[in-house]
């Protein structure tokens, strides 16, 4: 795998509204972006990110972290230099250790602040030409999407 290490570096949390009140419509946001990159050595970049969950107006959770990528450091330190882009073989990976590391921490800070948790529901749907389950039957008739 070319991710070596992968660290958080901060976490800040801070609930604007008062405990119990929500406003009618609640809109949750995320955003990953990577702020930085600079090669250690010809074989390791060392990427800086910021993962934050944005409740609008109600809340708002930011993680700062640190990823060493394994691979070809200079190119991928030169391309962000002059474009602040990466190549897909090294933003999917990178993108996806983020969010596998910093969504579970962020659902928990927001569980601490009373906020809802920033995963989207599972879309559940019942199936509409079957019969509903006896007791017996350990079968479910819901799909989750």
């Amino acid at each position: 795998m070319p991710i070596k290490s992968f660290e958080l570096v901060s976490m800040d949390a801070k609930r604007f509204s008062k405990l119990g009140e929500r406003p009618p419509q609640l809109r949750v946001d995320h955003n990953t972006s990577v702020t930085s990159i600079s090669a250690q050595s010809e074989t390791a970049a060392l990427l800086d990110f910021t993962f934050t969950v944005s409740y609008v107006g109600v809340g708002l959770i930011k993680i700062e972290g640190r990823i060493v990528w394994d691979g070809d450091a200079r190119a991928i330190a030169s391309q962000w230099a002059n474009k602040k882009e990466l190549p897909p073989e090294v933003f999917n990976p990178i993108l996806g250790a983020i969010f596998a590391n910093c969504m579970p921490a962020s659902v928990v800070v927001a569980r601490d602040l009373g906020l809802p948790p920033p995963l989207p529901p599972p879309q559940v749907a019942m199936k509409k030409d079957t019969k509903m389950p006896k007791a017996k039957d350990h079968k479910s008739s819901m799909e989750v999407a």
